[in-house]
């Protein structure tokens, strides 16, 4: 095998792979990405048994061949490089493959791609094509909610299904840690009607989060596996085997007290007060009354804070106070993307829900605490 390659194309091409490769591994084999030379392109591979990222780029190929080699320090190396192209060529007894730039020069031991293993896809049920934007937003407004309690496996991860909402087919993404609900959704794709539920594994959200490009991505479902295409490259990942609870039962729908307010001037009102709360809670007390929304944070180990936010809460309603987890707060008003929030409110004791003032699409469901 002997090959030279652009250095910004193989560099994309590594940076995708080695998102997959664990950084420790008892199976040496996956430390490595398997590289195939054909023709005029490299084809390149990397797993970590639960989720495999493929894609091909161009190259000129002198010889034909393929091998592994170990991916985070074939990375360190492209990315080094002073010159503008990458030379591969591998020893005539496959042990060994030089990486050469300009008088720079590297031989990394290999290991044969007869190891390495190979993810079967299987059939697929369901295939659509989505924009890349729309996924982008489906996870970036869900996944701070995802649980990382090992324990309730079933909840490490986003929960994403179709469903009838309001006369329309939606494409939905829900997750949660149980102190916490985040909802978004989108019209749904063409294809996409009448998919299985699927629970995508935190690890391979955060895969399709860096993998998705401008323009339109492929998705294909089945009952154990996803995969998602975009661009040149392909990634194909096991699902969470488990049932998601239904979250429905947690969203509010009787909440009556209602506050508009800026979501950037709460968020960083409570940034503020929290700052003198105790790691370990980080409650804050807020009290909703006559078009003011005041925070108070009082820790006995180093004083008290308070704060006031105009908000927009008719004096007709009765005033509530309530505790919330300030990290919680902050995590949900970051993606509101409107200017103001909509938050509905119904005793000390009950869930909150909060909205963009724009449209209902996204939601989010917040856990009161005792303060």
């Amino acid at each position: 095998m002997k090959f030279t390659i652009e250095k910004s194309v193989i560099s994309k091409a590594i940076s995708h792979a080695t998102g997959v490769v664990e950084k420790r591994n008892t199976i040496p084999i996956l430390a490595n990405v398997a590289l195939s030379a054909n023709g005029s392109s490299l084809s390149m591979r990397a797993t970590n048994l639960d989720i495999e990222v493929s894609l091909t780029v161009p190259a000129e190929v002198a010889v034909g061949g393929e091998i592994t080699a170990p991916a985070q320090l074939l990375s360190d190396i492209v990315r080094k490089m002073s010159s503008d192209v990458v030379s591969f060529e591998l020893s005539s007894d496959k042990s060994t493959l030089s990486v050469g730039a300009g008088r720079s020069k590297f031989k990394l031991q290999c290991l044969p791609t007869s190891d390495f293993p190979d993810m079967s896809a299987g059939k697929f049920t369901h295939s659509f094509q989505i924009a890349a934007a729309d996924l982008k937003m489906l996870i970036s407004r869900t996944q701070f909610a995802i649980s990382t309690e090992e324990t309730r496996y079933y909840l490490n991860g986003i929960f994403m299904h179709t469903v009838e909402d309001m006369g329309r087919d939606v494409l939905r993404a829900v997750a949660t840690d149980g102190h916490r609900l985040a909802r978004a959704q989108i019209a749904a794709p063409s294809g996409a009607s009448g998919m299985p539920g699927i629970i995508i594994p935190r690890k391979t959200v955060g895969a399709f989060e860096k993998l998705l490009d401008a323009g339109v991505a492929s998705i294909d479902v089945s009952e154990n596996k996803i995969r998602l295409q975009s661009g040149d490259v392909v990634l194909l990942s096991k699902l969470i085997d488990g049932t998601f609870p239904d979250y429905t039962r947690v969203i509010p729908t009787k909440n009556n007290l209602i506050a508009i307010a800026d979501s950037d001037k709460i968020r960083a009102a409570t940034d503020r007060v929290s700052t003198i709360s105790s790691e370990r809670g980080r409650a804050v007390k807020m009290t909703f009354d006559e078009n003011n929304l005041h925070l108070e944070v009082n820790n006995p180990d180093s004083g008290s804070a308070d704060d006031d936010v105009e908000i927009d809460f008719p004096t007709d309603q009765p005033s509530i106070e309530i505790g919330f987890n300030a990290k919680y707060v902050n995590d949900i008003l970051v993606n509101i993307q409107s200017k103001r929030a909509r938050i509905s409110l119904s005793d000390p004791g009950s869930p909150t829900l909060i909205q963009d003032e724009d449209g209902p699409d996204v939601l989010y469901v917040l856990m009161p605490m005792r303060v």
